[in-house]
């Protein structure tokens, strides 16, 4: 029941992303000029296009009304994580409830960026293979038939190449209304339960770490997405415990995600994060050396939350580049498979016309 609420509950906030970061940045900026709570939700419904968005701005600002101190009305919201719940309250208690406020709308806008540039990463292949596979099978179905009953009535002898094309426009001609959405839904429910099925996405996520390129990018950016949300959370005054914890409910990741936990667990139990990192069998895998003993100095020294930050920007700078180079090295790559498709499907239609040719040549 719990994998149904999870999948439920993201479908229905699906497109307010931008929207609720919008929220929550104009909501810190007109608290931080002095506007009250309640006048400042106010304000800031206006700006938002969502209708669904409208209605949970409506519920808080009725919240809010009634007397709900702001965190809790955005809890009852179930729009935002933990962690910013956490920051709105501590803002509320400590009278920085502008900066948290902006702080939480940050964070938001990073965690974004950070998926964005998978997808974007992961995108751009499947895109292409996919357009090259829909040509293709679109030939298959509807030229090659033609061409293969030229080919028959000149009793031709054909290279195996064109066999095999023309025996798989054949199973298209007699099955592909069938076999073609078949092999499309397959393929989709494959994708989704390998990727996207919370019980399962960890194969995906495995496959993913794998690949060239792919691999690197997800190790920056969840080690990017670890400096900036565990540094900006301890530099706002949350525990360090509370702060992993709300790291691990942003962490999609299962193998960082496992990883968390245990650390957290060991941080609550009083051990240091030396002791922590030590203790993980293939904690450097997962957080280079140089970077635990940055975090194991910033933590000796009272420096924590700089330390933690210095990471999360190096690694985002470091996402911008991978996803760069991944660009670069993955166009002439498709172009190579594209290219080895075209010259296939072009030989095994000249290679029996250039036989019937030659035939014809010799026999003058």
């Amino acid at each position: 029941m719990n994998i149904f609420k999870k999948i439920g509950h993201s479908l229905s906030t699906v497109g307010l992303g931008k929207s609720r970061d919008s929220f929550m940045e104009n909501l810190g900026i007109l608290v931080g000029a002095g506007m009250s709570i309640f006048d400042a939700i106010d304000a800031v419904s206006g700006d938002i296009d969502s209708r669904h968005m409208q209605r949970v701005i409506v519920q808080i600002k009725d919240d809010v009304e009634a007397g709900s101190p702001l965190w809790r009305a955005l809890e009852s919201s179930g729009l935002f994580p933990d962690h910013s719940i956490s920051l709105a309250r501590i803002g509320e208690e400590s009278g920085r409830l502008s900066e948290n406020l902006q702080i939480i709308s940050a964070e938001q806008q990073k965690n974004r960026i950070f998926k964005s540039r998978i997808r974007s990463a992961v995108a751009y292949p499947i895109f292409v293979l996919g357009l090259t596979g829909f040509i293709g099978v679109g030939i298959s179905w509807f030229v090659l038939p033609k061409l293969a009953n030229v080919f028959t009535q000149l009793h031709l002898q054909l290279p195996l190449l064109t066999r095999l094309l023309i025996t798989f426009s054949n199973f298209l001609g007699s099955h592909g209304v069938i076999a073609v959405p078949t092999i499309i839904l397959t393929i989709t429910a494959l994708a989704y339960f390998i990727f996207f099925f919370p019980g399962s996405k960890r194969i995906g996520q495995g496959i993913l770490f794998l690949v060239p390129g792919v691999g690197r990018l997800m190790r920056e950016v969840e080690l990017s997405r670890f400096g900036y949300l565990l540094g900006i959370l301890l530099a706002a005054g949350l525990p360090i415990t509370q702060s992993v914890n709300s790291l691990i409910q942003s962490c999609d990741t299962y193998r960082y995600k496992k990883f968390y936990k245990f650390l957290g667990k060991n941080l609550e139990d009083g051990n240091s994060f030396q002791q922590s990192f030590d203790a993980y069998h293939g904690s450097r895998h997962l957080i280079p050396s140089s970077i635990q003993k940055l975090i194991i100095a910033g933590e000796r020294s009272g420096t924590l939350a700089d330390a933690l930050m210095k990471v999360g920007s190096n690694y985002e700078a470091k996402t911008e580049t991978t996803v760069r180079d991944l660009t670069v090295i993955l166009e002439p790559l498709l172009l190579i498979i594209v290219w080895f498709a075209v010259i296939g499907v072009a030989l095994a239609i000249i290679m029996p016309i250039y036989n019937l040719l030659g035939g014809m040549g010799s026999q003058q």
